[in-house]
């Protein structure tokens, strides 16, 4: 803005300076001609007179010399004489102190331009190829002639061309000075405005997607009854309403989290002992009916898996609330061992391979934790592609300027891929898709990367999802240890 004002000054300013000075140009330049024209009707024709007569007519008859009245003409006086369309004689007055006046040579264009010299009593201008521009004035002679006297242009146009230069350096010393003292001033002007943008910029940079928000001082006002200051104003009343909604949004999370964790941790003991009971019950020497025999096991399954949707609600709420993992050292590729070799013993019927450093990778964190994102990884893989599905793990590190050496860990399948309408919420909690990748029974709750996300993050570190029909990748990088060396 104050690039675009400051320009906006500077060219009306350059705008007015221009029409100044054209006016000012063509002003003097019709003024000096008027004087030219002026001295032209006081000289009359006197001095083509005398080219006629130069050499006939004695010297007591003229006021000059025996070479024609040229003495009291101003120098580089022009006159010729033309009888029907011809030129007969054409001299020009000599500056100095040369008393004869001087033939001029004239080209056809010339006598072109002199024969067509309209004799209206008004003074036109012509181009003297020998001599350059001249105001000249046709007047009738005594002889059915035609006598023509000019005067130079050329002081005219100095004087106009200097003027020019003049303007020109002083118009542009203005234009210099006035850009610099009004960038200055639209800079002065437009500080209250500039700190609003800062104070905008700071919160542009805050998460506030989750968490409690402290937002940075309210931006100086200004005089309100400028429209800066009512900017200033209206934007503080906003960071005000902005900052209640998300105090109160942050208590409600707090509130669900508090919540969450709760009911999370009191359903584990009822959920246990109904699992408990049922199991109890199926152990029940006596015979049963195999209806309650079905009910039994139905039941036994169905609160295992509930208890295991809570353990997960437990760990991301406690996760979300911020408490602290483990930070040991944690062997990376040995996890990564022993999952895979789990996902064999679990799903045989797809194609496991590996793909591993030399070196082992190291990561400081929770290894139960990250065992975990292990395990959600391949189970994913496993749960949402058909049978013979190649399923690729692969450990390897990387160095990276911003974030220095990191761990990378993907799975990878050549399955369906995950549905497009999914892709975008796909590590957001209870986020299934609405058609199994696989015609295998049974389900998660959708909560299986959603911990994948929070563990990672935890952590430090980020995961991401490639996927389109035949390639499905999901990229885990972690911060691995200084001892861990790039390739």
């Amino acid at each position: 803005m104050r690039a675009r004002l400051t320009a906006g000054l500077v060219v009306l300013l350059a705008v007015s300076c221009a029409a100044v000075g054209v006016a000012a140009v063509y002003e003097l330049n019709g003024f000096l001609t008027g004087r030219v024209d002026q001295q032209l009707y006081d000289v009359g024709a006197r001095y083509p007179a005398s080219l006629e007569h130069r050499t006939a007519t004695p010297k007591s008859d003229h006021d000059g010399d025996e070479h024609g009245d040229t003495r009291k003409q101003s120098a580089g006086t022009f006159g010729a004489r033309l009888v029907g369309s011809g030129v007969t004689n054409a001299a020009v007055v000599p500056s100095g102190a040369v008393a004869t006046d001087q033939n001029v040579s004239l080209t056809v264009a010339d006598k072109k331009a002199l024969a067509d010299v309209p004799v209206d009593g008004r003074a036109h201008t012509i181009c003297v190829s020998a001599l350059g521009e001249y105001r000249v004035l046709a007047t009738k002679g005594l002889d059915g002639d035609v006598l023509i006297t000019g005067l130079p242009m050329e002081p005219v146009q100095a004087a106009v061309h200097r003027l020019e230069l003049v303007a020109s350096c002083v118009f542009g010393a203005a234009l210099a000075i006035a850009g610099v003292a009004g960038a200055f001033w639209v800079r002065w002007s437009l500080r209250p405005l500039s700190r609003v943008a800062a104070t905008a910029t700071r919160v542009s940079e805050l998460p506030l997607a989750s968490g409690e928000v402290a937002l940075p001082p309210r931006a100086p006002e200004s005089d309100p009854r400028s429209e800066v200051g009512r900017v200033a104003g209206a934007f503080n009343r906003m960071l005000g309403h902005v900052e209640d909604a998300l105090t109160k949004r942050h208590a409600s999370e707090e509130r669900l989290r508090s919540f969450a964790a709760d009911a999370s941790h009191e359903l584990r003991t009822p959920v246990a002992s109904v699992r408990g009971h049922a199991e109890l019950a199926l152990l029940h020497p006596d015979p049963v009916p195999p209806k309650v025999t079905r009910a039994l096991e139905r039941i036994a399954a169905e609160s295992a898996r509930m208890g295991e949707m809570v353990d997960d609600l437990l760990l991301l709420a406690r996760l979300d609330a911020g408490r602290p993992l483990e930070q040991l050292p944690v062997d990376l590729t040995h996890l990564v061992l022993d999952s895979v070799t789990d996902a064999r013993a679990a799903g045989p019927d797809h194609r496991w391979t590996l793909e591993l450093a030399e070196e082992p990778v190291t990561v400081t964190g929770d290894a139960h934790r990250l065992q975990q994102v292990l395990a959600n990884l391949l189970a994913n893989a496993r749960l949402h592609t058909p049978v013979d599905t190649k399923v690729t793990v692969s450990l390897k590190t990387a160095s990276l300027k911003a974030e220095g050496t990191i761990a990378v860990l993907t799975v990878a399948d050549d399955g369906p891929g995950v549905p497009e309408d999914v892709q975008p919420g796909v590590f957001e909690r209870f986020t299934r898709a609405d058609r199994r990748r696989a015609d295998g029974a049974g389900g998660g709750a959708g909560l299986g990367l959603s911990i994948v996300a929070a563990v990672v993050e935890a952590h430090g570190g980020t995961v991401t999802l490639e996927s389109h029909p035949g390639a499905t990748k999901f990229t885990v990088h972690l911060p691995a240890d200084a001892d861990t060396s790039a390739p």
